[in-house]
Parts: structure tokens; sequence; C-alpha cells
């Protein structure tokens, strides 16, 4: 008789853990598609504040202590630096640009954490001549990280297809 009510007891502890086990994945992968949602959100963020001209707002998007760097390879270090490098591009050859980025994956690295691939595509540039560029396409490497509850870029490389 104890044996059975142990048998019955073990199976009771079996589904509990299995429906526990359960309610976590269903909640980590609600947190999951609820993160992706929200990284993706960040590079909406950007090609609006990008298409706005507004260096403060694509400063904002970043980390306090982030890092950029473009497809020339030049880099800046911080949201004041990357700000204020915005700023001298939407003064000069990115004055008329707009820009679209096409999210392809974002890798949920740990709960705060995300990698982010994406093809972008930009219009409106001008050479040092004045003149325009034909649009311009390339690939996007983003490392995002929750800070303060908010997902911020930490690091941002992006690289231009050849002509």
């Amino acid at each position: 008789m104890i044996s059975s009510h142990l048998r019955i007891a073990g199976g009771l502890l079996v589904a509990l853990a299995f429906s526990a086990g359960s309610a976590l994945v269903l909640r980590q992968t609600n947190a999951s598609e609820e993160d992706t949602a929200a990284v993706k959100q960040v590079v909406a963020a950007y090609d609006a504040a990008f298409n706005q001209h507004d260096a403060h707002a694509v400063g904002a998007l970043f980390a306090e202590d982030g890092d950029f760097t473009n497809m020339r390879g030049s880099s800046k270090h911080g949201r004041s630096d990357i700000e204020q490098n915005y700023g001298n591009l939407f003064n000069g050859g990115l004055k008329a640009s707009h820009r679209t980025d096409a999210v392809k994956s974002v890798r949920l690295l740990n709960p705060g954490m995300a990698q982010v691939d994406a093809t972008w595509e930009m219009t409106g540039t001008k050479a040092a001549d004045g003149s325009e560029n034909p649009t311009r396409k390339g690939l996007l490497n983003w490392l995002v990280a929750k800070v303060d509850g908010q997902w911020r870029i930490v690091i941002f490389h992006e690289s231009e297809f050849p002509k």
C-alpha cells in the first residue's frame, strides 16, 4: 500500500515538474518574443531618427559607452561622440539621405543581450563634389543590451556592398 502511494506521489511530482517546466518554457518563449519585438523596435527607431536627421535621437539609442564603426572603418566611442558624429554627417553628405534597414535576424544571447543582423539601403547621399551617389546597400551587425530596462545599441558595425 505504501509503495502504491509512493508511485502515485512520484507520478504527481513528475507531472508537477513537467507542468512547471512547460510554464517556464512558455514564459521564456513569450519573453523572447517580446524582447525580439523590442529589439526590432530599436532598429525602426534608428531608421526614423536617421531619416529625420536627428542626431540626438540617434545617439539616444546607444548605450552610454556604445561603440559605432561605419562601413569605412571610422569609429566613435560613447553616446556623445556618436551623436556629434551623426550631427556632422547630417549637416554634410547625409543631409538629404534616406535609410531603410530590414532585420534579417535577432538572436537572443541571454535575457539582456541580443545580436541583430540586417540589410540596409540608403539613397540621397552626396559625394565630396556634391553630386548624388547611387543607391548604397550593405549589412548591419549590432549587439544590443537591456540597460536600465531599455534596449540600447552597444556595438554598431556596418559594411557596404561593393558597387
